[in-house]
């Protein structure tokens, strides 16, 4: 995700109402989130849905990584011998 610049990605929620159209066209064109305020806080975080779906994919996949890890250090493994008849045995259930 590329950094959010403090002077130029915060905006007011009020400027966003007023030039909606203006801030989906910036999104799409430069691809970094920018964070809408109300009175003064940081209220929400705009961003691209093709930058969203990438994230959400990495945070998938890491997800992933991180279930598998659990999984090996619980002893919970297969060899390639019996993946293999695993394998073997859901493919002939579609013959």
């Amino acid at each position: 995700m590329k950094t959010i610049s403090l002077s130029k990605d915060i905006e007011p929620l009020s400027d966003f109402r007023k030039n909606a159209a203006a801030f989906l066209k910036r999104l799409k064109s430069d691809k970094k989130p920018i964070v809408l305020t109300q009175h003064g806080k940081s209220a929400a975080v705009l961003m691209d849905v093709s930058e969203y779906d990438r994230i959400v994919e990495h945070v998938q996949f890491l997800e992933a990584i991180l279930e598998s890890k659990k999984q090996v250090e619980a002893g919970l493994t297969l060899t390639a011998e019996e993946t293999k008849q695993r394998i073997d045995s859901f493919i002939s259930k579609w013959k």
